[in-house]
């Protein structure tokens, strides 16, 4: 099992970078949520008194409101996909309670079933699908040793990446400017030693 089989916020990510197809991210997704489900009632069975169950139900602290809690969920999130592509391309080439800190929408959704509770439940889809829409997206077509303009043009006109791709891997991203300047710096300490 990855990390693309437990979160629908990731596997949303992937799908808006293509590197997943909307039939499997939609088997992912129902399968995430039932797997929430399924783990919830295994969870709130098991417990000796059923009050303690408020306790894996995410929930807005009262310091909070929702659009702070969205805030912090999109924040949160956005570092964990963001983190997520950069470790998987990184492997390929060789929580605190702020918010309830979510970070994964199947995650809540299995105890707010179980429980009955939906306050705010909104909170901890938004939240977590921008921040995984937003990194996918910033690594993928900013960050991303492939990251080109033609690459973002391409995914939003819906033509075949793999050939803008396969193309850029030479061309400059942010992380490929970034890696050449750090060459030049080095290459210009050598030259003064």
């Amino acid at each position: 099992m990855t990390w693309r089989e437990v979160n629908p916020a990731v596997t949303l990510s992937l799908l808006a970078t293509r590197k997943l197809d909307i039939l499997r991210a939609l088997v992912y997704m129902v399968a995430q949520c039932l797997g929430a489900c399924l783990g919830a009632s295994a969870l709130y069975l098991a417990l000796p008194l059923k009050a303690t169950a408020d306790h894996f139900v995410n929930k807005v602290p009262i310091d909070l409101n929702a659009a702070q809690a969205v805030s912090i969920e999109v924040l949160c999130t956005f570092q964990m996909v963001f983190t997520v592509f950069s470790v998987e391309e990184q492997r390929r080439r060789e929580s605190a309670r702020f918010s309830g800190a979510s970070m994964n929408p199947a995650r809540s959704l299995g105890p707010a079933i179980i429980t009955g509770f939906w306050e705010n439940h909104w909170v901890y889809w938004i939240g977590p699908i921008i921040g995984a829409l937003l990194a996918g997206v910033s690594h993928e077509f900013f960050f991303a040793r492939s990251a080109s303009r033609q690459k973002l043009v391409a995914c939003l006109t819906c033509k075949d990446i793999e050939i803008i791709e396969t193309a850029s891997m030479t061309g400059s991203s942010l992380s490929t400017v970034t890696q050449n300047a750090l060459r030049a710096k080095h290459a210009n300490k050598q030259e003064s030693n």
